[in-house]
């Protein structure tokens, strides 16, 4: 087998049809009518665009200026979307969505539209919705990335089917945004330019043993190892991940130069010339920044280098963001949470005596790159579906993927390439 070709899995348990995917027409009531009102009155304060409720139970109604030259039709299924949406807010929309309650032709569209005017989205979060928050708040705490807690939460997305994450991902098999060097290059390509930009970053070379804290299914440690001729530990609390990357990296005859670890980065142990993270550190949780960048500093040699790349929330929205819960911490990744630049930058000075020399901004290839993803998830519907996954299950992938789309396309969330040194290391002299 090709060292990039993934490896087959055992297709998951099929699910059997939700009320979600028998979603039939429903008669409205009082509440429905109240709720739509509700929503109607917060359309009214987007500014660039006009959204057209469809609704063949209650009849049309819309919000926005009607001189906008922006026009798009939300088709409402079943009339309880209303109550999900305006009892649940943003994260009401999107059970609503993923329960087939409501459609849309252009759904990047739409959500890039309140994302870009939070002052109508923000409309849609009071009520019954802030309460709701707290109670998500709640469980969202209760999902801690302790030990235990980080295996669990990790299982639950990464461990869905290693079938189905190759059937979107290209054949590195990485997940996490790629680096375009040309409009038309592609998502492989992207993929391997973002994993020698950080190889190069850490001026990796054959006398180097790099520890990776986030295997995914081990782009990184064959790229390292193929290419640079560096030794590699890597670790993953995935058990999916865990076992297709040791598959690869024996597959590619690189058995004697990359180990592959099932350990938290809590666990490891040893001392590394270099360190390198990608897109791991959102699963480690503010309450544990300090903690990820003291073993990092624990685990590098006096001269070493720290590379992560990281999906960052502005600095001026993170506190906000830290006092709620967002779709993708309710649906997609739980016990996720977002970092931002100065959260990081403050812990790793807090807790180690790392500092910051690098940073490159990636938020519009991130933006690239998920619309690959899409191309490619909505070409691999069929096989998903043959996986056992159900359609509410296609449709909230549908919807994150967006979701993400938006919010990289209106700069609500950022992504980043890192560098941190410890106190020994000396750069080339400036000639």
């Amino acid at each position: 087998m090709d060292a990039n070709s993934p490896a087959e899995a055992p297709a998951p348990t099929p699910r059997s049809p939700s009320a979600v995917d028998r979603v039939g027409v429903s008669r409205a009531n009082a509440l429905d009518r109240i709720a739509r009102a509700a929503i109607v009155r917060g359309l009214d304060r987007l500014t660039d665009a006009r959204v057209v409720l469809r609704d063949r139970t209650l009849g049309d109604a819309a919000g926005g200026p009607e001189d906008a030259a922006v026009r798009l039709a939300v088709t409402i299924r079943d009339p309880r979307a209303y109550r999900r949406i305006a009892g649940g807010g943003s994260i009401g929309a999107a059970e609503a969505y993923i329960d087939g309650q409501w459609t849309t032709d252009d759904l990047p569209a739409l959500l890039r539209l309140f994302a870009r005017n939070l002052g109508a989205n923000d409309a849609m979060e009071g009520g019954v919705a802030r309460l709701l928050g707290a109670t998500r708040r709640l469980t969202h705490t209760l999902r801690s990335n302790s030990r235990r807690g980080s295996r669990r939460n990790i299982g639950a997305h990464y461990d869905l089917s290693n079938a189905f994450f190759a059937s979107f991902l290209d054949e590195t098999m990485t997940y996490s945004a790629g680096y375009f060097e040309r409009p038309d290059a592609t998502m492989a390509e992207a993929s391997i330019a973002k994993l020698d930009r950080l190889c190069r970053k850490l001026h990796l070379g054959p006398d180097d043993h790099l520890l990776e804290i986030g295997t995914g299914w081990g782009s990184l440690a064959l790229h390292a190892a193929g290419r640079y001729g560096c030794r590699v530990t890597t670790t993953t609390i995935s058990r999916e991940q865990h076992t297709l990357a040791k598959t690869r990296v024996r597959d590619a005859g690189l058995a004697d130069r990359v180990d592959v670890r099932l350990d938290d980065y809590r666990e490891l142990d040893g001392v590394y010339d270099k360190i390198v993270s990608i897109e791991m550190i959102e699963a480690v949780g503010h309450r544990n920044l300090g903690r990820f960048f003291e073993a990092c500093g624990n685990r590098l040699k006096p001269d070493g280098l720290l590379a992560i790349q990281a999906i960052t929330m502005p600095d001026h929205r993170y506190r906000q963001y830290l006092r709620a819960v967002d779709f993708i911490q309710r649906c997609v990744f739980p016990g996720s949470c977002l970092t931002s630049i100065s959260a990081m930058t403050a812990a790793a000075g807090t807790a180690s005596d790392l500092r910051l020399i690098d940073l490159d901004d990636m938020t519009p290839h991130y933006a690239q790159t998920l619309r690959h993803w899409r191309t490619s998830f909505r070409a691999a519907r069929a096989a998903v579906v043959d996986l056992g996954f159900s359609e509410s299950f296609l449709r909230l992938w549908e919807y994150y993927l967006c979701y993400c789309l938006a919010g990289f396309e209106e700069h609500l969330a950022g992504s980043v390439q890192t560098v941190f040194a410890r106190p020994g290391w000396r750069p080339e002299p400036i000639r």
